[in-house]
């Protein structure tokens, strides 16, 4: 796996690309040895949203490791940000500024790490001028580590991903998820859902958007989408798919960008048709 990168994508002779995967890394290992050993729960914005003190050590650990070689660059990270939409928005926008942005989730997908159920994962992308340059998405219980540079690929154990050849929803696998804004995104989301789950082979929610689009660049899923997300939950991600050759816009089929909250990933070849149905079931949120 290729951790060189050129300009701009250097600073000070550091790759931005190694200090994420080892960062991701060191960060994954330890939320892994605390795995069981949780002592507070606590709700954020609804009961199905929460945190541990280990989503909060693994931020403060990640940006400390981060900001150590590049001091001047911003950081977004989920525990730093209040609960809630309107929250998340703000936090982006006082740093849409930035020219280099680190967008973190420590722990993407908190519920399944509370009940001990093994699929959660570090999120770690860098963005130069608002345009996502470098993703790692790790996860600690398979040790399975994606990354992906901009134009230069994405990789799995220094094997270059694809996703997958399914090209019509009958074909395909996919993955949604379930927002923690159960009066609003859940009951679009749930839309989505019913006119989907017809027309696919079959549709998986394992709790992690982050390792959903992960699983889509590597060609493990055909599509994902989910309504209600935020940046840390998709920067890294989105870089995976779109560098494994798939296709990643917002429900409605908007280009992707940092601010977009409702989202679909997939192989590319699915993706109008999946689109469409989402459309016509009322499930794109837009």
């Amino acid at each position: 796996m290729s951790t060189v990168n050129q300009e701009p994508y250097r600073v000070g002779g550091k790759s931005f690309t190694a200090v994420a995967i080892n960062t991701a890394a060191k960060a994954g290992e330890w939320i892994k040895s605390r795995l069981g050993d949780i002592r507070q729960v606590h709700v954020k914005y609804s009961p199905h949203d929460l945190v541990t003190e280990v989503d909060k050590g693994s931020e403060k650990m990640i940006k400390n490791l981060i900001m150590t070689h590049f001091p001047h660059h911003a950081f977004l990270g989920e525990e730093g940000v209040e609960p809630g939409p309107l929250a998340s928005a703000s936090a982006l926008e006082n740093v849409s500024e930035a020219e280099y942005l680190w967008i973190v989730d420590p722990v993407d997908g908190t519920t399944n790490y509370v009940h001990g159920f093994p699929f959660f994962s570090v999120s770690i992308a860098l963005a130069y001028k608002g345009e996502v340059i470098v993703g790692v998405v790790y996860d600690p219980m398979r040790d399975e580590l994606f990354v992906a540079e901009k134009g230069k690929g994405a990789y799995l154990r220094s094997v270059k991903l694809n996703v997958c050849s399914q090209i019509s929803l009958s074909e395909s696998l996919v993955a949604t998820g379930f927002p923690a804004d159960r009066s609003g995104a859940l009951a679009v989301n749930m839309a989505g859902m019913t006119a989907i789950i017809p027309r696919v082979r079959n549709v998986r929610n394992a709790g992690s958007a982050a390792l959903h689009m992960a699983y889509v660049a590597s060609g493990r899923l055909t599509g994902f989408w989910e309504i209600g997300l935020n940046a840390w939950d998709l920067a890294a991600g989105a870089l995976l798919v779109q560098e494994a050759g798939g296709k990643v816009t917002d429900t409605a089929g908007s280009p992707y960008t940092l601010s977009v909250r409702n989202v679909m990933a997939t192989n590319s070849s699915i993706h109008d048709e999946m689109q469409q149905v989402l459309q016509e079931a009322g499930g794109t949120g837009l």
